[in-house]
């Protein structure tokens, strides 16, 4: 299936290389190779098809049969040509569609290795090559839509169109999980952890003269050296993609708590840690398992253990607080976001989670506001209380401003730094910063 023109980001046209055998398989061809399809090429497309199933009974000829089989959504596309919508196309390219394409490619491209006759082949690696952003955009806006179970089964089918591509399995995964499909989320990680998955890479950035803003490339290294010496972008610098071998053991763990099954999910970070032993963002999901069963001795145990093998690791560090964040132990976790930022000053994620974890405590100070009455006693605890959630906003205020001037794009920290500043009336700074948005 060649994808050679879309329209409207629909529609799909092919063409293939001469192949022929029979005469149903050669008027396939003929109806295939038509830029502009007619209806009534669809009909005689599908006519032929159903004469040609019983009798494709060599390997070739069901190899053969089924690429052209799954061609039928293309063709369609193609006979709709202008007409065609986009939602069309995710009706006719659902998950089920795409995943008879991938198995029938997949199919062709091993029958052809066998016979080291390559009728389909490179056509094969380039409709995949077109027709996967295509599928991704897909997977994204339903994604967007809050449909997770669909966009999760579009990036799968993605996936299985393209095995090498192990990243589209990861967020398959994801969505599953957002959609609450644990069982299907289950699936795909176990997968990754059969294939060794660990998703590190680096990506590439550099400044665009034009925008003025800095541009993600990716991890194309030689699309931005280029543009780089081009002199159309400046400032070049790289950021690691850490390992998600953590989180996918992590994300399996819980499911299998999740069921009851809390051995299982014991043992699966055991082997993980076994194969991964210099892993520390393991040690911390081990941690957060045991924190999850209340099982607070072997969590305290780990964690030391964390804290022993990289004291001054920020990441580390920070991680500790999110955990402790997470299972409401604050006065640990701002221990651990304060010691962040004794490591490493301009940590933002730490500003930032340090300044919520503090505000936490207006909430309290509202609701007890609120209920005062006007009596004497009640104007004096109110005063009290005002004073006191004046002293929060103030102790937040410095790790806010410098999360701000570190992301200044940052909507988060933006909208928190405003309500502060409203909150302690800090009316020129609130309007300086307000004028920015």
């Amino acid at each position: 299936m060649k994808f050679k023109h879309i329209i409207l980001a629909s529609a799909v046209l092919v063409s293939v290389s001469s192949f022929a055998q029979k005469d149903e398989l050669k008027k396939l061809k003929k109806i295939y190779e038509k830029d502009v399809p007619s209806a009534d090429d669809l009909a005689d497309y599908k006519a032929n098809l159903d004469k040609l199933a019983p009798l494709a009974t060599e390997e070739g000829d069901k190899v053969y049969y089924d690429f052209y089989r799954v061609s039928i959504p293309g063709i369609e596309m193609a006979v709709l040509g202008p007409t065609a919508s986009p939602d069309k196309l995710i009706k006719l390219f659902n998950p089920k569609a795409i995943t008879d394409i991938a198995n029938a490619y997949n199919a062709t491209l091993d029958y052809e290795k066998k016979t080291g006759k390559k009728v389909f082949t490179d056509e094969i690696v380039k409709d995949i090559s077109t027709f996967k952003p295509i599928l991704v955009n897909v997977a994204i806006n339903l994604g967007d839509a809050k449909k997770f179970k669909e966009a999760g089964d579009v990036l799968y089918s993605v996936y299985q169109l393209d095995k090498k591509d192990q990243d589209k399995l990861y967020y398959a995964a994801s969505y599953a999980v957002n959609g609450l499909d644990y069982d299907i989320a289950l699936e795909y990680y176990t997968e990754l952890k059969r294939l060794k998955y660990t998703g590190e890479g680096t990506l590439y950035f550099a400044y665009n003269a034009t925008s003025k803003t800095e541009e993600n490339f990716g991890e194309n290294k030689t699309l931005r050296d280029l543009a780089v010496k081009a002199g159309s972008h400046s400032k070049p610098r790289e950021e690691k993609i850490p390992s998600k071998v953590g989180e996918i053991y992590k994300n399996i763990a819980l499911i299998l708590v999740e069921d009851g099954k809390i051995e299982e999910a014991k043992a699966a970070i055991a082997d993980a840690r076994n194969a991964n032993p210099e892993d520390s963002g393991l040690i911390l999901t081990e941690a957060d398992l045991y924190l999850k069963i209340n099982d607070f001795d072997n969590y305290t145990k780990l964690i030391n253990e964390a804290l022993a093998k990289k004291p001054n690791n920020a990441d580390l560090v920070y991680n500790l607080g999110v955990i402790s964040a997470n299972a409401n132990k604050l006065a640990e976790a701002e221990m651990y976001y304060k010691r962040t930022l004794e490591i490493d000053p301009n940590y933002f994620n730490a500003l930032l989670n340090l300044s919520e974890l503090k505000l936490r405590a207006d909430e309290k100070y509202v609701s007890e506001m609120n209920k005062l009455g006007t009596s004497e006693k009640d104007n004096k605890r109110y005063e009290v209380i005002k004073a006191e959630r004046e002293k929060c906003f103030k102790s937040v205020l410095p790790f806010l401003e410098k999360a701000v001037e570190l992301k200044p794009e940052d909507d988060a920290a933006k909208k928190t730094l405003l309500s502060v500043y409203n909150a302690l009336e800090m009316t020129d700074k609130y309007k300086a910063l307000k004028a920015k948005q």
